[in-house]
C-alpha cells in the first residue's frame, strides 16, 4: 500500500446499489470512472487549465473490493511534470476494512491548447493555491447578487 502520507488529494465515495457488480461488490468501471473524473479535476487546478484531457493509465491492479455501504477513499499525487502533461499516482482504500481496493502508478494528463492540441503549461511543481484554478469557466456564471 502506498503511504498516505504521499497522497496530496482525497475524495470519498460512497458505495450504492448502483455502483455494484454481479458479485455484490464495487464495479471496476464505476470506481475507474470515479478515479478519471477526480484525476482530471486535479489535473486541471495543477495546471490552471480545463483542458485537460487524460492520455494514458499504466496497468490498474486491484486488489481488494468494497460491498454496498462502504466508503471508499481515493488518493492521488502528482508525480511529474512533463513540458506538456501531468503525471500522478492513484491509490483507493476501504475506509473500513483500511485495505487497499487499487493502485495505479502512473495516469497521464495532457494540457491542451485552444486549438485542442498539446500546449505547454509552464509548471514544474504540485501547487495548493486556489490561484491556478482556470478562470474562464467563470466567464460563464454571473456574480453572486447580494
Amino acid at each position: 500500500m502506498v503511504p498516505y502520507g504521499d497522497i496530496t488529494f482525497h475524495t470519498r465515495k460512497w458505495v450504492r446499489p448502483e455502483d455494484l457488480n454481479a458479485n455484490g461488490t464495487l464495479f471496476g468501471g464505476s470506481l475507474l470512472r470515479w478515479i478519471d473524473e477526480e484525476a482530471a479535476i486535479y489535473a486541471i487546478v495543477q495546471l490552471g487549465n480545463g483542458m485537460a484531457v487524460t492520455k494514458y493509465m499504466s496497468e490498474i491492479n486491484f486488489v481488494s473490493s468494497a460491498r454496498q455501504g462502504d466508503l471508499i477513499e481515493m488518493g492521488l499525487t502528482a508525480t511529474h511534470f512533463g513540458r506538456t502533461s501531468l503525471t500522478m499516482r492513484a491509490e483507493v482504500r476501504n475506509m473500513f476494512t483500511r485495505q487497499s481496493i487499487l493502485t495505479i502508478d502512473k495516469i497521464v494528463f495532457v494540457n491542451l491548447g485552444e486549438d485542442g492540441l498539446p500546449a505547454p503549461h509552464g509548471y514544474t511543481e504540485i501547487t495548493y493555491d486556489r490561484d491556478r484554478v482556470p478562470r474562464q469557466h467563470l466567464d460563464r456564471f454571473p456574480p453572486p447578487v447580494d
